[in-house]
C-alpha cells in the first residue's frame, strides 16, 4: 500500500514538472512573440504565441497617460474553412490582409523560436 502510494506521489511530481516546463516554454515563447513588431514599449506587456495546432494568441497590457490600465487578448483559431479571431465576446471571420499578416506573423514566429529556444533539439 505505501508502495503504491509513494509511486503515485512520484507520478504526480513528475507531471507536475513537465506542466511547469511546458508553461516556462510557452512564456518565453510568448516573449519572443511579442518582439516580432518592434520594441516593447515601457509599461506595455506584449505576447503572441502559439497555443496548440489550432491556436495563436496575441495579448497586450498597457498603461495610458493617464495611468489607466487597459487589457486586450486577440485568439486566432485557425480551422480548415478559415481562421475565426475572437476578442472578448465578438467574433469574425479573419480575411485579406489580416490573414496574411497573421500567416507572416506566423512563420517569423517559428523561425525565431527555433532559433533562439530550440535550436539544440536540431
Amino acid at each position: 500500500m505505501l508502495k503504491k502510494l509513494l509511486s503515485g506521489m512520484v507520478n504526480q511530481r513528475q507531471q507536475d514538472r513537465k506542466a511547469e516546463l511546458y508553461r516556462n516554454f510557452i512564456r518565453h515563447e510568448a516573449k519572443i512573440g511579442g518582439r516580432l513588431f518592434g520594441p516593447v514599449p515601457t509599461n506595455h506587456r506584449r505576447e503572441f504565441f502559439c497555443l496548440d495546432e489550432h491556436t495563436w494568441v496575441w495579448h497586450e497590457e498597457w498603461k495610458d497617460k493617464a495611468g489607466q490600465s487597459h487589457v486586450q487578448t486577440t485568439r486566432y483559431d485557425v480551422r480548415p474553412n478559415g481562421i475565426l479571431k475572437s476578442q472578448g465576446n465578438r467574433y469574425q471571420k479573419v480575411e485579406g490582409r489580416e490573414a496574411l499578416r497573421l500567416y507572416e506573423a506566423a512563420k517569423l514566429y517559428q523561425q525565431r523560436i527555433r532559433s533562439e529556444i530550440y535550436t539544440f533539439a536540431q
